[in-house]
């Protein structure tokens, strides 16, 4: 992976099978493994200082900490700022689910406060995201959702929760939202809360998509070219950053019964409580560049049918 020439870069150290887990057996975070580091430094200003990095988590964490006690785990959210590490990662030791947030992350130039909550979500995601998993060691039952489910349950499921309280409305007027997200979030919501709901986490995921275009030097994703890409089996590891971007939007235009609900999908079946094609449902279902339905359907499912309705 190429490290940008921002800052100077740093080798992430191996990590044993199974020790950190965004992709099983961890072969990388929310990001593919990259040497990237950037270092806090008072010489330059970042737009997520040290205050929101923690406040992001520990709203996270307090909304969800009951959520994994109610499954008799423990919840925690690692605090590692003055790492420069630009990746997250998920963990599981013994009764503990543990996510690791980092501050090199946060410093990213294209990453927002918004898009940081969402690598928060992701993270989350893969502890309580559901299918389709990764399998552990030996094909044994692995715990954790792949990385197109867990970018899906960010937006599906964690933005939703960890932004309903606050005032949609007008943090959206701060944003630069392109027409085309708008539109589909007006089509597929009629609530206004909801619809600022979908731009936000649209625009949030944007970001990221763009964060990892960076990292791999493969240009900006846009909300008018989907990835056109369609799997013949469902890829659990890394898609591509315009993929991605079209996972994260159609996790938010997904106004699917129970979105709102806190508890996590069904560990098998990727069906309940998302958007899925196989139930005829056309808007907010996966795309189909990393997943593959149960079974074909007429009119393709996945996100080329939303960007139809368009």
């Amino acid at each position: 992976m190429k490290s940008l020439a921002l800052v100077a870069s740093l080798s992430l150290s191996l990590v044993a099978p199974n020790a950190f887990s965004c992709t099983v057996p961890g072969q990388g975070g929310i990001f593919p493994e990259n040497t990237l580091n950037i270092p806090v430094s008072p010489l330059t200003p970042f737009t997520i200082e040290k205050e929101i990095f923690l406040s992001a988590i520990e709203k996270a964490e307090k909304i969800y900490s009951p959520v994994f006690a109610a499954q008799g785990r423990t919840l925690e959210i690692q605090r590692k700022w003055d790492d420069g590490t630009v990746n997250a990662y998920a963990n599981r030791s013994g009764s503990t689910s543990v996510v690791a947030m980092f501050g090199g992350l946060a410093r990213h130039p294209l990453v927002t406060a918004d898009a940081f909550m969402l690598v928060i979500c992701h993270e989350l995601g893969h502890h309580l995201g559901g299918a389709p998993k990764v399998s552990g060691m030996f094909g044994s039952a692995g715990w954790a959702s792949n990385e197109g489910q867990s970018d899906y349950f960010a937006t599906l499921k964690c933005a939703r929760e960890v932004w309903k309280d606050e005032d949609n409305l007008d943090a959206i007027k701060k944003l630069s939202v392109p027409t085309t997200a708008k539109t589909a979030c007006e089509t597929a919501y009629k609530d206004p809360t909801e619809i600022a709901v979908c731009i936000r986490s649209a625009v949030a995921g944007k970001s990221l998509a763009d964060t990892l275009s960076d990292l791999r030097k493969s240009g900006e994703t846009k909300f008018e070219t989907p990835d056109p890409a369609i799997v013949k089996s469902t890829f659990n590891q890394h898609p591509q950053a315009q993929c991605r971007l079209d996972t994260y939007f159609a996790g938010a235009l997904c106004a699917a019964e129970d979105n709102n609900r806190l508890d996590p999908l069904d560990p098998k079946d990727p069906a309940p409580r998302t958007c899925y094609v196989d139930a005829g449902v056309q808007v907010g279902t996966r795309p189909l560049c990393w997943f593959k339905p149960g079974a074909p359907t007429s009119g393709g499912g996945g996100w080329p049918s939303v960007a139809a309705q368009r």
